[in-house]
């Protein structure tokens, strides 16, 4: 039996550690039966240690989403590796240490910038750098962490996550008649590389134990890879511009 990406060819970022969850989608897109190339910065190396984990060879692009010579390239190297692509994985985020840790209200604005550059608007400079390889259409997702909240320790990483939730909203708008889905996962705490980077990370995982209706394992990102893959494949074909919960109903807890 097939899987249900078979015959799919997409682009996944962000695969810097295997606890991540932009791994356990790459892993489990490849069981589905795509081909998928991986992008990476600042250190491919990195990226392509973690590949050799997977089930299968894939090669590894390095790609600053902030440089347009990179994006300038990207469809190039991509096209000719996998032809076209019918998926891409947005699973970038970045914010400077003073934009992070409870200093919101002395934050810079060149932090702020920095932060909203890699974590919202690559969204966009991404999908459009891929664009010229989504003939036939395709899905776009990307990776949130519920907006609606202003979250401990979390400060300008927030305004960046609306700002990327609002850029889903707009993509999913101007490329429908190109046939091109665009929608988010919005997954619960996961003890990745982005979540150390957080001071007291800690103090907002906590918050699961005591309201989340199904348990919640900051372990397991199994699940936010699962949601990824299913919205890549065709079994959503008329769902765009929305946000996926995978973050076992907090969100839809009060109290």
């Amino acid at each position: 039996m097939s899987g249900i990406l078979e015959g799919k060819r997409v682009l996944i970022t962000g695969v810097l550690m295997e606890s991540s969850i932009a791994f356990h989608a790459a892993k489990l897109a490849q069981e589905q039966g795509a081909e998928i190339i991986l992008t990476a910065f600042p250190r491919p190396t990195l990226t392509e240690r973690i590949a050799r984990k997977l089930p299968k060879p894939t090669k590894v692009i390095e790609l600053d989403v902030t440089n347009d010579e990179h994006l300038g390239r990207l469809a190039d190297i991509v096209g000719e590796e996998l032809g076209g692509l019918d998926g891409v994985v947005h699973s970038i985020g970045f914010a400077p240490q003073d934009a992070l840790g409870g200093n919101f209200l002395n934050t810079p604005f060149e932090s702020v910038a920095t932060a909203m550059h890699v974590s919202a608007y690559s969204l966009k400079s991404l999908t459009m750098a891929c664009l010229p390889l989504m003939q036939n259409g395709g899905s776009v997702v990307g990776l949130t962490f519920d907006a609606q909240y202003a979250w401990p320790q979390y400060d300008w990483m927030g305004p960046a996550k609306a700002a990327l939730e609002a850029t889903n909203r707009y993509m999913a708008r101007d490329l429908g008649k190109q046939n091109i889905r665009c929608n988010l996962i919005s997954a619960g705490p996961i003890g990745s590389m982005a979540a150390k980077s957080i001071p007291g990370f800690s103090e907002l995982a906590s918050v699961w134990d005591s309201r989340s209706p199904l348990e919640w394992d900051l372990k397991d990102p199994e699940p936010a890879g699962r949601g990824i893959v299913a919205l890549l494949s065709d079994w959503f074909p008329k769902t765009t511009g929305e946000i996926i919960h995978v973050d076992g109903g907090l969100h839809a807890i009060g109290a």
